[in-house]
């Protein structure tokens, strides 16, 4: 075969051609999966710093909530084991017993509607929500007491279902 003919035939100067054209072509494509990539770099980590890059208040956004009447995290979850007067003693976590002082103001609710001191009973599973003093007491604001727990029906006894996070 004479390679000086190949080299000048009309299909080798196609081929080159066709060849230069795919290189050509794959070039662009990887031209655009780098800016792609670079562009996604950007967007994927644009809104971890917006307060910062446009210029939120120097005080946060959330400046204005300081002075609202919002409530302590302070609160116990726990089961009843005590009902005197106008307090409870509630046994919670590890077997901690916290006294809640109830008072005129404390709403006690049971699923969807509102209960009195007197319909709570020994053994309710409650949680509490309120301000310390400084006996360690809580002066509670909100009693949510919780349904009871679901007896299920096994084929080789029945038990009950502890209710989560509670002990």
């Amino acid at each position: 075969m004479d390679f000086n003919k190949f080299f000048q035939s009309k299909t080798f100067a196609a081929a080159v051609f066709v060849l230069a054209i795919v290189i050509l072509l794959l070039l662009a494509f990887k031209a655009g999966m780098i800016v792609g990539t670079k562009k996604a770099d950007f967007s994927c980590h644009w809104s971890d710093n917006y307060h910062r890059n446009f210029g939120g208040p120097k005080e946060g956004f959330f400046r204005g909530l300081g002075d609202r009447d919002f409530m302590e995290a302070n609160g116990i979850v726990g089961q009843i084991i005590k009902i005197e007067g106008g307090n409870l003693v509630i046994k919670g976590k590890n077997n901690v017993e916290k006294i809640i002082l109830v008072n005129a103001e404390t709403v006690i609710n049971r699923l969807r509607g509102t209960i009195t001191l007197a319909d709570l009973k020994i053994d309710d599973v409650i949680v509490t929500i309120g301000e310390p003093n400084e006996f360690g007491q809580i002066t509670a604001k909100l009693i949510r007491v919780l349904p009871p727990t679901p007896q299920i029906q096994a084929p080789f006894g029945n038990f009950s279902v502890p209710p989560p996070h509670v002990f």
